[in-house]
């Protein structure tokens, strides 16, 4: 039988005496304050900031550097995906694979222009190895690359032709956090070539 103090003045439940009746655990215990959050960096461009030529496709091309602090104490690894989230391919919901890379170790950071030793550098969306920088066309908008980075409790048995779906499956159960670093970008205008109309913009 429920006691009538656990009822308000219009006849319902309190939330109080709801959480209990549930029994959800700790609804009436007090939180402790939360440890501080995983967090990357980079200085190469600033989160949500513009992706300068360098690290561009059509400028340099050079993979930037990040470095972690709060890394997840149980994390043995990292993973990261990069992607254009803009496109949709074919008309599906397919994106622009970038980069992928996985077994990178959870000390330390990711050097500019390489991978730490031991480091798996998997296929993009051209089916090559590495670092492919943004390449969007120069229109009004600019497209958003998302680098994903998953600290991982353990290295991953995959080989370095894996797809994204192979690397994302060979992740479950093992991933103690997660960050997100973005990138806008768009081309720049290309000059019209002598006698010409302008160079058709790449991607």
């Amino acid at each position: 039988m429920i006691s009538r103090n656990r009822f308000s003045a219009s006849g319902t439940l309190t939330l109080a005496a709801l959480l209990t009746m549930l029994a959800i655990p700790g609804a009436n215990a007090q939180r402790g304050p939360a440890g501080p959050p995983f967090m990357v960096a980079s200085t190469a461009f600033a989160d949500a900031g513009v992706v300068p030529e360098r690290f561009a496709m059509r400028g340099e091309n050079v993979q930037p550097g990040f470095t972690f602090t709060n890394m997840p104490a149980t994390a043995v690894s990292l993973a990261v995906i990069f992607h254009d989230i803009e496109p949709a391919l074919q008309g599906g919901t397919g994106d622009v694979l970038h980069w992928m890379a996985w077994n990178i170790p959870a000390a330390g950071g990711i050097p500019e222009g390489s991978l730490p030793a031991g480091a798996v550098s998997g296929n993009n969306i051209r089916n090559m190895p590495g670092y492919m920088g943004p390449g969007a066309p120069a229109t009004e908008r600019f497209h958003h690359y998302v680098f994903e980075f998953y600290a991982l409790s353990a290295n991953l048995d995959i080989p370095a032709t894996a797809t994204r779906q192979e690397l994302l499956a060979a992740m479950e159960g093992k991933v103690v956090g997660k960050v997100a670093y973005v990138g806008r970008y768009r081309g720049m205008a290309q000059a019209a070539p002598a006698g010409g109309a302008p160079a058709p913009a790449q991607r």
